[in-house]
Parts: C-alpha cells; sequence; structure tokens
C-alpha cells in the first residue's frame, strides 16, 4: 500500500472548472528539486520545464520581457544554522525561455524573497550578525536557541544595481528601524533569526512592504528614511507570508495561522486587508472544514486579472484557484517527492527533514499573452 499520505490522496491535476478557471498557466519550482521549473497548462499538463543549475532559493517568477526570473541557492553561502540551508537564496538568474541564462547577481546571505524590478534592479532580502550587545534587546524566543556560533542574525533589505557592478542603492536594517519590544520574537520561534522577513515587495508610492514571519507583522518601510510607516500586527496575522500590493492599494496574505491570536485551533486563510482601516475586506478560508486548509510555515497567494486568486497551501505543494465568491475551481497538487539527501543540506536531514516532500513555497499563474513564446517554434 503507497505509504505517502500525499500520494495516496491524490496528486497531480485534482479537478478543473474550465467557466471560472483563469486562462493561462501555472508556475513552480519544488523546493527539493535539483533546479527544475515547471509550466502547466489548465489540463493539468506540462507545457514547458527549464533544468538549472542551483537548487530552488525559494520561487521562480515570469518577467514582463519574458525571462524567467529565478532564485537559486548559493552554492558557496555560509552554513549560519540548520535552517538557513532551508530557506537561503542568492543566485539571482534570468534565464530564456530556452535555458541561457542572461544575467546574474549574487549575494550569500540572501534569503526568502528576491525580486526582478522592471527597471533591472534587484530587491531582495539578506541578513547580518547583531553584535551581543544588540542581540540582548530581543526580547522573546526560545532561550538558548542562538545559532551555533552564539549569533543571533537580523534581517537587512537591499535594493541593488546589478548593471552597475552590484551598486548597492537601498539597504535598510532591521536592527536599526524596528523596536525590539514593539516586535518581539514569538516565543515559540528559535533565537537565530529576528525578525524573519519573508516576503519583500516595492509598493507603487516607491515604499516597501515586508512580511515578518516570526514577530507576526505586515510593515510599510519608508524609503526615504527607513522608518515603519504602517504596521499590521499579530491581531490580525499569524506568522504570515506573501504580503502583496493589490490595483486598489490593499494588501493580499498568506495567512498561516499558527499561534493565531486568542484562536486554539489552527487553520490558514487568504485576507485582503484596507490599508486605511486595517479592515479585513475579503477572505478565503476551507468551507467545509477549516482546518482542511492549513500551512505551517511558506504560503503564497496571487490576485489573477479575472479577480480570481491563486493560493499556495505550500508544505503539501497544493496550488489551487479560488472565484471571488470563494469557489475552487482548479487545483494541482505538485506530484514530484524528493528529499534533501540529495542537495548537500545535511544539516536539514539531521533535524528531520529526511522524508519525500514535494513543498512548493510560492506559484504564480500567468495569462497566455505574458508567455507568448510558448507558440513559437523551438
Amino acid at each position: 500500500m503507497e505509504q505517502s499520505t500525499l500520494t495516496r490522496r491524490g496528486v497531480g491535476l485534482r479537478g478543473v472548472d474550465h467557466s471560472q478557471v483563469a486562462p493561462g498557466y501555472l508556475l513552480y519550482t519544488h523546493l527539493t528539486s535539483p533546479g527544475t521549473v515547471r509550466l502547466i497548462a489548465n489540463d493539468g499538463m506540462e507545457v514547458h520545464r527549464w533544468n538549472l543549475p542551483y537548487r530552488p532559493g525559494r520561487h521562480a517568477r515570469i518577467l514582463p520581457n519574458g525571462n524567467l526570473a529565478y532564485n537559486g541557492a548559493h552554492p558557496d553561502a555560509p552554513r549560519l544554522f540548520p535552517m538557513w540551508q532551508k530557506y537561503r537564496g542568492g543566485v539571482m538568474m534570468q534565464v530564456d525561455p530556452r535555458g541561457k541564462v542572461i544575467s546574474e547577481h549574487r549575494d550569500s546571505l540572501a534569503h526568502h524573497d528576491q525580486h526582478h524590478l522592471d527597471n533591472g534592479q534587484l530587491l531582495y532580502t539578506t541578513v547580518e550578525a547583531l553584535t551581543p550587545e544588540q542581540a540582548t534587546t530581543i526580547p522573546g524566543g526560545i532561550s538558548g536557541s542562538e545559532a551555533p556560533d552564539g549569533n543571533v542574525f537580523a534581517d537587512c533589505i537591499k535594493l541593488v544595481d546589478p548593471a552597475d557592478k552590484g551598486k548597492v542603492l537601498f539597504h535598510w536594517r532591521a536592527i536599526d528601524h524596528l523596536d525590539p519590544e514593539k516586535f518581539p520574537l514569538h516565543p515559540h520561534f528559535a533565537r537565530e533569526h529576528w525578525p524573519l522577513i519573508n516576503s519583500v515587495q516595492l509598493l507603487k508610492d516607491g515604499n516597501i512592504l515586508a512580511s515578518l514571519r516570526s514577530v507576526s507583522a505586515v510593515v510599510v518601510i519608508s524609503r526615504e528614511t527607513g522608518e515603519i510607516m504602517w504596521h499590521l500586527d499579530s491581531t490580525v496575522v499569524a506568522q504570515q507570508h506573501c504580503a502583496s500590493e493589490l490595483d486598489d492599494g490593499s494588501i493580499l496574505i498568506f495567512d498561516n495561522g499558527t499561534f493565531r491570536y486568542r484562536e486554539s485551533s489552527t487553520y490558514s486563510r487568504v485576507i485582503q486587508v484596507d490599508r486605511a482601516t486595517k479592515k479585513i475586506v475579503w477572505e478565503y478560508r476551507d468551507r467545509s472544514m477549516p482546518n482542511a486548509f492549513f500551512s505551517p510555515f511558506m504560503g503564497g497567494a496571487q490576485r489573477l486579472k479575472n479577480g480570481n486568486t491563486l493560493i499556495t497551501e505550500a508544505v503539501f505543494g497544493r496550488m489551487f484557484e479560488v472565484t471571488p465568491a470563494g469557489q475552487i475551481c482548479f487545483e494541482y497538487v505538485n506530484p514530484h517527492f524528493a528529499d534533501y539527501k540529495q542537495l548537500n543540506a545535511p544539516e536539514l536531514v539531521d533535524i528531520g527533514f529526511d522524508f519525500p516532500a514535494n513543498a512548493v513555497f510560492r506559484a504564480y499563474k500567468y495569462t497566455p499573452e505574458e508567455v507568448p513564446w510558448l507558440q513559437l517554434p523551438n
């Protein structure tokens, strides 16, 4: 009998309502692959694939110029602490549809979110070690859970120009602008990394939106001063991911739900928050059984052009699309399983990531017009 629960429940295309699904193609790379990115049609068929030289450093995107933006795991990155091996990135590549590398920028301390902007610049997250004195100012976390060398690492955000020898245009340090008392580590989180920024986006007004997982906060950072202009706190979000700005200025968030405020039952949801009022104006959660939709970490949400929302239930490799009314009209479960033993990450095997997994950090969907090269001859 099949021993993998996810495989036994069914993988690949699980269903599609062609009358409601958005036209286009699903793009994803699963975290235990050696560097494979797949493009999937609404009928579940793979229509394109890239095989890249580095395992995923989280996710991939298709840019307006048609190239693939791929965030690979840096082959020579320092081994800061075991979980660093899971979410580090560092090789920010543009690759054409045929797999030719067009450009590449490297930062061995990059992690989680790395965005290729339309003007060629790169916005991404990194870390730095705090001084012992700075580390003592960070409250919360599990006692004695600093990195093996005793360090506490804190996040930075960089905006760089690869065309100008990687010139740094903006460098934000969490320790300079976040009040640790206002943004304490959750008591069940390790002290090795604060505040653990898992998504970062340039807003239309030029400021920066960031999701801070281990302190359950979403913030807007002033590009001019570095100060916090807007703060959604743990009374609304819980260990959230993938905060993004919508056309009307509201914020779409994958709200994971671990340690949710005043709730003991864990479930995930996707919420749309009005920036002015901080009120939830749209929400998706599983209608029949809220606990049936739950990703304790990672996850994504993308508002599509027809108003639907693509959701990545990351831990289980489940990618599905819902209508504005919350009806599921497409569901695909990554059928490809592997473990970290093959990926030069023995630290992850040592702490229990030694099983085959199909996890997908974040998926995206593109209209046919956004991938016109699919129709071109090879």
